[in-house]
């Protein structure tokens, strides 16, 4: 597999234009790589391929709708073509609608889940095509704690980041019967604060914001860059919350629905009124010809944590199992001398 820190490398990430895919796409360019910005919004393809540029990498911006095959497709053979063949291919891209399933229309339901899952499964199948006949690269997944915990007021989201899981589940199988060297692995987010708040479809009545705790999302992106580097394992866990909310529900999904039920609802919005003027990108992109650079952050930054410290710990899972070893194998030795009677003395006394 191809040194993820080589120059010459070539990635491509979807959804590159904001939010976690732009925090994403700024790390591999700091690493002067070659990065393909795969999304709809020029201004923010533009701005992403400025970033990448000052960072010292190098950047190739197309315009392309993820929710269309041959688009995807034709990104990619311009990608190999102009920059070479495809090492890590990283995908964001999503789009989602805030409101009660009875307030989504059936084209706007279809329409998530063509981006948010069909995008997941467009990109790598483009990415494999490619990778596979070479016998190397990495397919990088970006889910989220809702692959596994569906919440309210998101049900479109949490169906395509479900799909995606079973997704990927299936497909590292056939990877893996195949003895391929080529990789697919996920990374399991928080909430985080990206732009998706300010430019989402909303019909909630206040302003929709993450379910705290929330981290920014340069913790997502070095998380996906420790992903590309060790594509290995299958799935990494990011955030203390995302761990918690996934362990309660293999232990208890009735109490967590029921905990969502009284909860979920106001976790998700400000005490503000939803902006009568707020942009939706379900169908044109917020960031298009008449709009603004929204960049990698959202409007939560003084609720944000730049720091996860269970993420360490994700990364570092043989680390933590040698010292748990360590530490169990010294205390029994240290119960079983506590526990042997004294020289020249009966164990009876």
């Amino acid at each position: 597999m191809a040194d993820i820190r080589s120059p010459r490398q070539v990635v491509v990430v979807t959804g590159a234009s904001g939010g976690i895919g732009r925090a994403v796409a700024r790390a591999f360019g700091a690493r002067q790589t070659q990065v393909a910005l795969l999304a709809r919004g020029k201004n923010g393809l533009n701005a992403a391929a400025d970033d990448i540029h000052h960072a010292g990498g190098t950047a190739l911006a197309i315009p392309t709708d993820v929710a269309d095959f041959d688009q995807v497709e034709a990104a990619a053979a311009r990608v190999e073509e102009e920059l070479g063949p495809i090492d890590i291919w990283v995908n964001v891209a999503f789009t989602s609608v805030f409101a009660p399933f009875s307030d989504i229309a059936p084209d706007e339901f279809r329409r998530v889940t063509e981006v948010s899952y069909l995008g997941y499964v467009y990109g790598t199948m483009a990415a494999l095509k490619r990778m596979k006949p070479r016998n190397r690269g990495t397919v990088v997944q970006v889910g989220s704690a809702l692959a596994y915990r569906g919440i309210p007021l998101q049900s479109a989201y949490c169906g395509a980041k479900h799909a995606i899981q079973g997704f990927h589940e299936a497909l590292r199988c056939e990877l893996l019967h195949e003895g391929s060297d080529v990789h697919v692995t996920m990374v399991q987010l928080p909430a985080v604060n990206t732009p998706q708040f300010t430019w989402v479809l909303s019909r909630l009545p206040r302003h929709a914001q993450p379910v705290p705790p929330i981290y920014q999302p340069e913790i997502a992106a070095r998380a996906v860059l420790h992903a590309a580097d060790h594509p290995r394992r299958r799935e990494y866990w990011v955030g203390g919350s995302t761990v918690g909310t996934l362990i309660a529900n293999a232990v208890a999904p009735g109490v967590l629905d029921r905990y969502l039920a009284k909860t979920g609802f106001k976790a998700q919005q400000t005490a503000e009124p939803k902006p009568t003027a707020q942009p939706a990108n379900l169908w044109h992109p917020a960031d298009g010809p008449t709009g603004r650079d929204y960049g990698a952050h959202g409007e939560f930054d003084d609720q944000s944590s730049p720091r996860a410290r269970q993420l360490w710990a994700s990364q570092h899972h043989g680390v933590l199992a040698a010292c748990g070893g360590a530490l169990a194998t010294a205390g029994l030795a240290l119960w079983r001398r506590t526990r042997r009677p004294a020289r020249g003395r009966s164990g009876s006394e």
